[in-house]
């Protein structure tokens, strides 16, 4: 019977998968896959930006007000992270539990919330879009273009909340693959729709956000449509909100959706900082240069979290069942995969900055201030790799309580820096602020690490522990 139930639901094999297979095996089958799910997910931001700083005359202006939109718009996918994320990791406690039932609980609670909060963050930001954006940095200059963008861009909330989060279930459950092929469906439409909207049909920046929005629609219909399927061993269904299970997903959620807001309020305070240093001429060049800043370190970020987000099951389920060994070598594996790959982004950036840069900017002296601008921000990039396996493998086991000073600490050093930078430096020199935060906050989140939150972790679950392999 059970034999015959793995071959149809795939929900034996899942679990047998996660309690059989080597953790460095889980990493690569699970990390990879989200790995480049991500990579191909930050298509949406980086093609637009790509094709919109090559408008004729005005491409220069209209990415710079694509930047400004940022914050708020990577705000709007938090929320999708916050459910998914903290949904993820409280089906995959489940299931390292063995309870099934409260799984599908989980599942069917997630779907509600971000319909909902869909409904209510589309119907605010439409009503608030001109002091939203000018409180980000935008300029009379900016204004039209980013209002354009952001208009069309929150229409889509709902396609966007759905996708994102609910592709987190997807990675959950084992189905690496299928996550990364949502997210390459939703890429690969916005690159074809991009140029056709933006120049086939002259639409300019609103072909830009048309494009994404309904590549975002793509990606929603995708994964909605593989969670229904009968392969899914939890499978999505519509239940009755349950506050005790929303409470506990928004909980493990939260720190997701922190970080989030953090990381958009240090994109603002940037902003800011080089709008009031920098004046209006300068400044706006300057918020340019931040925004191609922005984009590499995307592509830094994203495949990261991917890596996070595929072996946050791993994470989660051996903590479930009590599994420290397991929990330990899964930190050790997901570290060294995210420094792998963003030990190549590093040496990439510092030698060929202005490869990168070219690809948003035609002229030919601020593609040069936007190539020094990486340069400078990007000098201690592998504490990334720290940040990620550390923080994001505690949020996905729950322990919000230990990620968030992790975390924490980075941002305030940079929030400091921005302050304090452009008081004894040119302005120019604020980006520095990425690479003293990444080498201060790394090396803090090791020492706390080591010396507070393992021994804890190591002394909570090895009275619990039920596999030595």
């Amino acid at each position: 019977m059970s034999e015959r139930k793995s071959q149809t639901t795939g929900y034996y094999s899942t679990e047998e998968l996660l309690d059989k297979s080597s953790v460095s095996s889980l990493v690569v089958r699970l990390g990879i896959p989200a790995m480049f799910g991500q990579f191909f997910n930050i298509l949406y931001s980086i093609v637009d930006r790509v094709f919109v700083g090559r408008i004729p005359e005005t491409g220069g202006i209209a990415l710079a007000g694509i930047g400004i939109c940022a914050p708020a718009l990577t705000a709007v996918t938090a929320f999708a992270y916050m459910i998914g994320i903290g949904g993820a990791s409280c089906m995959s406690i489940s299931l390292g539990q063995k309870n099934r039932k409260r799984a599908g609980e989980i599942l069917g609670n997630a779907l509600l919330l971000l319909l909902g909060i869909s409904v209510i963050v589309t119907a605010v930001l439409l009503a608030a879009r001109r002091p939203v954006l000018y409180m980000l940095g935008c300029s009379d200059a900016m204004y039209p273009y980013a209002e354009v963008y952001f208009t069309i861009y929150i229409c889509g909330t709902a396609a966007s909340l759905c996708g994102v989060g609910l592709n987190q279930f997807l990675l959950a459950q084992g189905f690496a693959k299928q996550g990364m092929l949502a997210v390459v469906i939703g890429a690969a439409a916005n690159v074809v729709l991009d140029p056709l909207l933006i120049f086939g049909c002259g639409m300019g920046v609103a072909g830009a956000a048309a494009a994404t929005v309904i590549s975002q629609c793509a990606m929603a219909a995708y994964v909605l449509f593989q969670l229904c399927s009968r392969k899914m061993p939890i499978r999505l269904k519509i239940c009755k909100l349950q506050w005790n299970l929303s409470r506990r997903i928004v909980a493990i959620g939260s720190m997701s959706f922190l970080i989030t807001l953090l990381d958009n309020l240090i994109i603002i305070l940037l902003n800011v900082a080089l709008r009031r240093y920098g004046g209006d001429v300068r400044g706006d060049q300057l918020i340019t240069c931040a925004t191609v800043v922005q984009s590499f370190m995307t592509i830094v970020f994203c495949p990261a979290q991917g890596i996070t987000s595929g072996c946050g099951t791993i994470y989660s389920y051996h903590y479930g069942a009590g599994h420290y060994e397991k929990i330990r070598r899964t930190f050790i594996g997901v570290f060294v995969l995210c420094a792998v790959y963003i030990g190549i982004l590093e040496i990439g950036v510092q030698l060929f900055p202005q490869v990168f840069a070219g690809l948003f900017l035609r002229d030919g002296s601020l593609s040069a201030e936007a190539s020094a601008s990486i340069r400078m921000y990007t000098l201690a990039l592998p504490g990334v790799a720290v940040q990620y396996a550390l923080v994001d493998g505690l949020t996905a086991m729950g322990k919000v309580r230990y990620a968030l000073p992790l975390s924490l600490f980075r941002k305030l050093v940079y929030i400091a820096c921005i302050f304090v930078l452009p008081v004894i430096w040119d302005i120019r020199f604020v980006f520095y602020a990425g690479s003293i935060s990444d080498a201060v906050g790394a090396s803090f989140s090791l020492i706390l690490f080591f010396c507070a939150v393992n021994p804890r972790l190591k002394k909570e679950l090895g009275y619990r522990r039920t596999d030595h392999r």
